[in-house]
Formats: C-alpha cells, sequence, structure tokens
C-alpha cells in the first residue's frame, strides 16, 4: 500500500535505540524526512548513520536532546524546523522512567517521571503544533505503553504518568480535528527492547528465575507467543501518520499480541 508519505517530515525523539529507532527506520524506508533525537550525542549520530544506510533514505538529521529540559526541546524543534523547514509528523517518543514501586520513589523521581512522561510531550505538542495549523496538515502520535490499560509491577511511574497522554490527546483530536490534524495514542505491549530486558531481570531478581525464565514467563499471557518487534510499531505509526488513516482520530491503538483481554 502506498502510504503517500514521501518528504513529509517526522521528529520522532528518542531514538538512538529500541522503538524509536525502530520507528525512525520505517518512516525514512517511506520516504519521509526525519530528525532523530537523544542525549547521547555518539548513540544519535550512530542511529542517523544506521537508518540511511539501511533504507537508503540521507534526509535523516540528528539533534542531542534531553527531553526532560525544556530548552533542549527548544533545540531540537529549532533545528529540525532549519533543516527541513517545518514538522508534518511528531511521532512521540521518549525513555522509560525510572522503575520502582511506590515506596521505591521518592518526589525528586516523580518531578522527573513527570517532566520525562508528560511535559515533554506537552512541550514538543506546542512547538510543532502552530506549523501544522498554518499547513492544515499534521499527524499527533504518542508512544505510549500497554500500563495504560493494564498496570504492570514495579512500573509505578510508567502506570501512572503515561495515562496523562491519553487525555493529552484526546484533548488535541477534539481541539486540532477540525485542521487537518490528527492526534492519537499508541499502547504498545511486550515489545523486543532492553527496557523489556530490563523489566526481565527485574522478574529475575524477585523470583530467582533466570533472565531467559523470565523472559518466556512474561510472554505466557500473549497469544501470539512472541516479542514484538520495534519496526512492527513502525508501521502502525507510518499508517496512521500517512492519508489512509485520516479519519483515524481521537483513538488509543493497542499492539500488544492480544495481551490486553479487556473489550474496551
Amino acid at each position: 500500500m502506498e502510504l503517500g508519505l514521501k518528504d513529509k517530515v517526522a521528529l520522532v525523539p528518542a531514538s538512538s535505540k529500541g522503538i524509536g529507532l525502530g520507528v525512525a527506520k520505517v518512516l525514512a524506508s517511506e520516504g519521509c524526512k526525519v530528525v532523530v533525537s537523544s542525549r547521547n550525542r555518539d548513540s544519535i549520530s550512530k542511529a542517523r548513520d544506521t537508518i540511511a544506510n539501511e533504507t537508503g533514505n540521507k534526509n535523516v538529521h540528528s539533534v542531542t536532546a534531553d527531553l526532560a529540559i525544556k530548552a533542549d526541546i527548544d533545540l531540537l524543534v529549532g533545528e529540525a524546523t532549519s533543516k527541513f523547514g517545518t514538522i508534518d509528523i511528531l511521532a512521540y517518543n521518549t525513555g522509560p522512567p525510572k522503575p520502582g514501586t511506590f515506596a521505591d520513589l521518592n518526589d525528586d523521581d516523580w518531578e522527573q517521571g513527570v517532566k520525562l512522561l508528560l511535559m515533554s510531550a506537552v512541550w514538543l505538542t506546542k512547538r510543532v503544533v502552530p506549523g501544522m495549523v498554518q499547513s492544515k496538515w499534521g499527524r499527533l502520535i504518542y508512544i505510549t505503553s500497554s500500563t495504560l490499560r493494564q498496570p504492570v509491577p514495579n512500573l509505578v511511574l510508567s502506570n501512572t504518568v503515561r495515562l496523562s497522554l491519553a487525555g493529552l490527546s484526546k484533548s488535541l483530536a477534539l481541539e486540532y480535528g477540525s485542521r487537518g490534524i490528527t492526534s492519537n495514542g499508541i499502547m504498545q505491549g511486550h515489545i523486543l527492547t532492553d527496557r523489556q530486558r530490563q523489566v526481565a531481570q527485574d522478574v529475575s531478581s524477585r523470583t530467582g528465575k533466570s533472565l531467559d525464565e523470565a523472559m518466556k514467563q512474561m510472554l505466557q499471557d500473549v497469544p501470539a507467543g512472541r516479542y514484538g518487534l520495534t519496526e512492527e510499531v513502525g508501521y502502525l505509526v507510518a499508517f496512521l501518520a500517512s492519508e489512509k488513516a485520516s479519519y483515524i482520530n481521537g483513538t488509543m491503538l493497542t499492539i500488544d499480541g492480544g495481551l490486553i483481554r479487556s473489550v474496551f
């Protein structure tokens, strides 16, 4: 299916590895001009080169930015628009918050988690929406987690703060849907990333099982019987970004191999 994304400008933050990298690769392969970012200059430079080499798309630009710092987000959006002129697609992604139970986390952990998981999305959105309004076209896509529907033990920050993105996305769909802009969220389940291994390591330390056993245990409730791939999240992002999905607005879509059993 031709998605018609050639020369659209996509911003994919936190994309030096994991889901962000997978999404950026797919969008680049569809012909988007892609801006990627990470806190680590070397990591994001390597990711940029990997994306360009694997997709043959040389319109990939990297920026070093910490999403929990507003000034860095100003820099990120400024460099993106300076390089490509506009931002058509925001594929919002961020690194994981600190793991832990409610008793484990202090006030600083919560404040940092809110900056990382919520305020970064607010800051980015405020800076890209005006251009979308001007061009009467835009895609806001918020990559969150299936923890919105089903909390995960020892990830209370993610379980709590990520819920706010659903409210943000739905509100934006209401406010900007008449202006050619759609806003949707993605709730991914067990995707094979370093974060998934970190969660499995926590299971291993708490149960005494080996890491491999813990990884397999986490798939017991997944009907598909496997971990998802980062590129599979990317395919969903690419579809939502396309004109084919112009009537999909204000949704939270699950990609989890059947993990979440509830109907709604």
